[in-house]
């Protein structure tokens, strides 16, 4: 039990080193961003993160305000 604890944990430590090795030897290394809004292709096709469209959606009038401007 204690032999594949052991096992697991340094099997993970070895991922984890593997998976920074870039950003820890590379100066001024850093993981890249995933964000959607990060990424240029999406952006010129208008697509942003869920916040992004959200409050892009509530800056638009609705409704109620439109109408208000008829009368």
């Amino acid at each position: 039990m204690l032999t594949t604890l052991l096992f697991t944990v340094i099997i993970l430590v070895i991922c984890v080193v593997l998976l920074a090795i870039q950003v820890i030897v590379k100066k001024g290394g850093k993981f890249p961003n995933t964000h959607v809004g990060g990424n240029k292709a999406l952006r010129e096709k208008g697509i942003y993160c869920a916040k992004t469209q959200h409050r892009e959606a509530m800056k638009q009038k609705g409704l109620f305000e439109r109408m208000n401007e008829i009368n």
